[in-house]
């Protein structure tokens, strides 16, 4: 019979049309779920892989003995200064020195005209002659008149008159002699030597000139730079800790730095500490004494002083870089063993340059983060890196514990 095929005509087409989308459909989405899984399989991995190691500047902790300093700026001075002047007038005829020269003790420098001095104590010594031999004179006039006046052949008054021209001669003959020392002393200053040893400054007179006392323009300064001293200031608050050093003896020792404070240029003790306090400023003045045997001090050279007050013995000690504050006080991040960061609290005991003392909080082989630290939460991977050259931070020795 033909019945089904004459009620639905090209059914069985329309069947096999069906069939076919079905299949593609599924298809696509079997492609469309590959595909998907596709690209969310590297992603997955990503997102479970552990994340990158952060570089970091670290440093450990060290143990040993620690100088503490206090830091003051100062200038050195000549130990002695003399300016030397002329004390009489006359022209130069000798000047025996070279600018720069270092001269000893008693060392003839200038000679002034000494001529006129030496008529002059000539003259004095004449007189006192002349005086002296008017002086024996009377003493033999008198003594003859005493017999006569004892016979009585001269009356009293002119015995007594004799006595008086006796005493007279006398006082002369003292005026006489001072006028001597006066003549020897001004033939001397013609000869002006160097009372200290050390360094002739530049000159001011030249030979053939004509110099005045009534002037007091000096002819030259010498100046002693062996040793030398250097005098520097410190805050008050420190005067109290540096005297008690002083007193338990034994002498503090004091460093002299360059002006940047970045070159040792000699060491030296301290000697003493001023009477006042600047009350300006609120410091005071201290002097440190130096050989200076290589002359690395200069006069009048700025200087940063360093005063050795004391030694912690196995003070626990880190870069100062790695202190951190935050609202429960100072930190540090620690590097752990396997490179994973914590916050640890530490209490600071002296911080000074780039290094702080701990008082509590670290100990040594510690390893703490000293660069980057911005980047860091607790509990991340690091990658430890050689620690930066640290930033200067002028503290000028300060001391005291934080928190």
């Amino acid at each position: 019979m033909q019945t089904g095929a004459s009620l639905y005509p090209g059914g069985r087409g329309r069947g096999r049309l069906w069939g076919a989308c079905l299949g593609l459909i599924t298809a696509l989405a079997m492609i469309a779920v590959l595909a998907g899984c596709g690209s969310r399989g590297p992603k997955d991995a990503r997102a479970s892989a552990p994340p990158p190691a952060i570089p970091v500047g670290v440093a450990t902790v060290k143990q040993d003995n620690f100088n503490v300093y206090l830091n003051g700026l100062g200038s050195v001075q000549a130990y002695y200064t003399v300016s030397l002047k002329t004390r009489i007038d006359g022209q130069i005829m000798q000047v025996n020195f070279r600018e720069g020269q270092d001269v000893k003790e008693g060392a003839l420098l200038i000679v002034i005209d000494p001529r006129p001095y030496q008529v002059a104590l000539d003259q004095a010594k004449a007189n006192l002659a002349k005086d002296e031999a008017q002086l024996t004179n009377a003493k033999v006039q008198y003594d003859r008149n005493k017999v006569l006046y004892e016979e009585g052949v001269i009356a009293k008054q002119d015995l007594d008159t004799l006595e008086a021209s006796f005493g007279t001669y006398a006082a002369t003959i003292q005026a006489d002699k001072a006028a001597i020392a006066n003549a020897q002393l001004n033939l001397t200053y013609c000869y002006i030597k160097s009372p200290i040893n050390g360094r002739v400054g530049l000159r001011q007179v030249d030979p053939g000139n004509y110099v005045t006392a009534a002037a007091g323009t000096p002819m030259l300064t010498i100046t002693q730079l062996h040793p030398i001293a250097v005098v520097f200031t410190l805050p008050e608050d420190q005067l109290q800790e540096v005297a008690q050093r002083m007193r338990q003896g034994g002498g503090l020792e004091v460093d002299a730095y360059s002006r940047d404070d970045q070159q040792k240029l000699a060491t030296g003790k301290l000697e003493t500490i001023n009477n006042t306090i600047d009350q300006t400023t609120g410091t005071v003045q201290l002097k440190a004494i130096f050989d200076n045997a290589d002359n690395s001090l200069w006069p009048n050279q700025f200087v940063n002083a360093h005063l050795l007050l004391k030694t912690l013995d196995n003070a626990v000690t880190a870069p100062a870089s790695a202190l951190q504050r935050g609202p429960d006080g100072t930190f540090t991040y620690v590097v752990d063993a396997e490179n994973n960061v914590q916050m640890r609290p530490v209490q600071v005991a002296l911080i000074q340059g780039n290094t702080f003392v701990v008082g509590k909080g670290l100990q040594a082989g510690d390893r703490v983060v000293t660069d980057g630290q911005e980047k860091l939460r607790a509990g991340m991977r690091v990658s430890p890196q050689a620690p930066a050259k640290p930033k200067s931070i002028n503290t000028s020795g300060a001391i005291g514990s934080q928190t």
